[in-house]
């Protein structure tokens, strides 16, 4: 497993903030996505406290306000209350959805949990009352069986890449893949019918291959043994006119062209939409009880899994209109 480690550079980032990241990836394994993810909430969350206590021009770019000066006295007098500020401006000023709020605030508690349990740099956390705002559960979008059968017939073959497509689409489809695991996929990890990846929080997990993917595997493996690839990606399963790994931003244009193509909205079906589908249809149609969807899709809590009840829906309303009485 490769962690990153996150080195010093005071002209951009609190040297607490580079220790945070530094523990979340060597000590919690976490994936360098995460690790991001948190610098950029933590940096945004400073940037706007400075503002908030005046502590820089109140006409300067957001992005410009400097915080390497940051230490641990600043740290020890934030309260409860900036952060519901910090959150009233990211929802009014930045157009935060319930979601992106929640992020900010994972982020900030995991944060300042490690100031006060780790570090000890301050005495009490000011996040221990810090409330999640409440997130409205959806139905996750996805595509019918049907629609999931043009899109795959949308791939056409006179594309020098279309078995590289087919193959990626199928997968998508029939694993329930996440971006980025599909695009990291190696060829030593493909062992007969199994596929071991490294999934979110650099966990591994198995992944079973059908007959349909196995095939579209193979049926792409005499297209991509003509390909001129670098030796550091020689093992990397998808390749890029680059000559290496393919990349998510590469898989999201594809998946969105031949979205339009298949006659879909292109707006509204991404790679992470294809997630949706594969789970649904295993739900739906493979009799697959929750327990296996979590593991399939990899993930940690079931109550992530349980959006994917929403088909039951559908049994709920046939078992009423077979109501004798229904007339």
């Amino acid at each position: 497993m490769r962690y990153d480690i996150v080195t010093s550079n005071s002209d951009v980032t609190p040297e607490r903030l580079i220790e945070f990241l530094n523990y979340l990836s060597v000590i919690r394994g976490k994936s360098s996505n995460t690790v991001a993810g948190y610098k950029i909430e933590i940096t945004l969350f400073f940037r706007f406290i400075k503002l908030y206590k005046g502590l820089c021009p109140k006409n300067i770019q957001f992005e410009d306000i400097i915080i390497n000066d940051i230490q641990d006295d600043f740290i020890k007098h934030i309260k409860l209350a900036d952060f519901y500020a910090f959150l009233s401006f990211a929802e009014k000023q930045r157009n935060n959805s319930a979601y992106a709020r929640a992020r900010k605030v994972a982020a900030l508690k995991s944060f300042f949990k490690y100031l006060y349990t780790r570090a000890k740099v301050i005495n009490e956390n000011p996040t221990s009352d810090l409330e999640t705002p409440k997130i409205n559960k959806r139905n996750p979008v996805y595509l019918t069986l049907d629609e999931s059968k043009n899109l795959l017939n949308s791939v056409d073959g006179t594309y020098k890449h279309s078995k590289r497509d087919f193959c990626i689409i199928t997968l998508f489809l029939n694993c329930g893949l996440r971006l980025s695991e599909l695009c990291s996929i190696q060829i030593s990890k493909i062992k007969e019918d199994t596929l071991t990846i490294i999934g979110k929080g650099n966990k591994e997990r198995t992944v079973y291959l059908n007959k349909s993917c196995l095939r579209a595997i193979s049926q792409y493996m005499d297209e991509r043994n003509l390909m001129e690839i670098l030796t550091t990606h020689k093992d990397s399963l998808f390749i890029s006119e680059r000559k290496c790994e393919i990349n998510k931003r590469t898989v999201e244009r594809l998946i969105k062209k031949y979205i339009g193509e298949a006659g879909l909205d292109k707006e509204k079906y991404t790679p992470h939409k294809l997630r949706h589908t594969a789970a649904t249809l295993m739900y739906k149609y493979g009799n697959v009880d929750i327990i296996s969807l979590q593991k399939i899709l990899g993930h940690e809590n079931i109550s992530t899994t349980q959006i994917y009840t929403h088909v039951d829906d559908e049994k709920l309303r046939e078992a009423v209109n077979s109501n004798p009485l229904n007339e």
